[in-house]
């Protein structure tokens, strides 16, 4: 790519010790202040009556979900569980039960792709060893006040499967992200143990290879961040997010990496 790394030698070590490193002021406030923006755009824009798709992890209602496939190749949006009463209506505006928008949002909108190949991310992909790193898929994540669904446990390489694994995930807080409001958590060093489950696209949809394993709560570590902060994450890291039950949202952009040179994509990932 005729980019030369950013990242130190600290945060290489620590990249490798706890599997996570967080970079500060990664974004401007211009960049934070274009993305959120364009989604108010995007949000006004969308006729919530043309889809009523619900993304969870605790119950893959998705995985046999056309929209939910095609969204790999479009701007797709999806509501939060509790968004919906009894009557089957939204409880609240649309922007406020949105769950996400993605998965193309990298290829499709120019502002996020614009974030998206900047040289400060290929820079930091180079540091990391990638060869001919794309973006896999890209999501806006809103964490709803009251209603931000939790993120079970998981490991982005279940997903986004190559031979040899090269997932990694970037996150980056569009807002201040807390223990309050539902920031990420993570176990330090559990890439190392490898990967222990996939998520498998099948003739009737998409299921895990086998049982989530147990994790001790205690050992989970907040990774709390100020807007602007990106957190580099390994495929094989074991981290989650809980509710938002406070009265503030937590919205974030998210971008998954795999490398095209040396690995060969999994034809069964979703």
């Amino acid at each position: 790519m005729g980019i030369v790394g950013n990242l130190s030698p600290a945060q290489l070590q620590s990249f490798e010790t706890d599997g996570y490193i967080v970079m500060e002021s990664f974004a401007s406030g211009e960049e934070i202040e274009r993305m959120r923006k364009r989604m108010e755009q995007l949000l006004d824009e969308f006729d919530c009556s043309s889809t009523a798709s619900i993304f969870s992890t605790k119950n893959q209602q998705h995985s046999t979900d056309h929209y939910f496939f095609e969204s790999a190749e479009k701007i797709s949006f999806f509501f939060e569980e509790k968004a919906f009463g009894e009557d089957g209506n939204l409880k609240q505006p649309k922007e406020l039960s949105i769950n996400k928008v993605g998965h193309a949002l990298h290829v499709l909108d120019p502002v996020f792709k614009s974030f998206s190949d900047s040289d400060k991310v290929c820079s930091m992909l180079v540091s990391l060893g990638y060869k001919r790193p794309i973006v896999i898929q890209s999501m806006y994540i809103f964490k709803q006040p009251g209603i931000g669904g939790e993120v079970v446990p998981h490991q982005d390489n279940s997903f986004l499967y190559t031979e040899p694994t090269t997932c990694t995930g970037l996150w980056l807080a569009l807002e201040d992200a807390t223990i309050t409001n539902g920031c990420l958590w993570a176990i330090p060093g559990s890439q190392k143990n490898g990967l222990v489950r996939r998520f498998i696209r099948g003739e009737n949809g998409v299921t895990f290879d086998r049982p989530s394993p147990n994790y001790d709560q205690k050992d989970f570590v907040p990774i709390e961040v100020k807007a602007g902060s990106l957190v580099v994450i390994h495929g094989d890291l074991i981290h989650q997010s809980c509710e938002n039950q406070s009265s503030k949202s937590r919205h974030a952009y998210s971008l998954h990496m795999v490398d095209t040179e040396g690995c060969k994509w999994a034809e069964d990932n979703w």
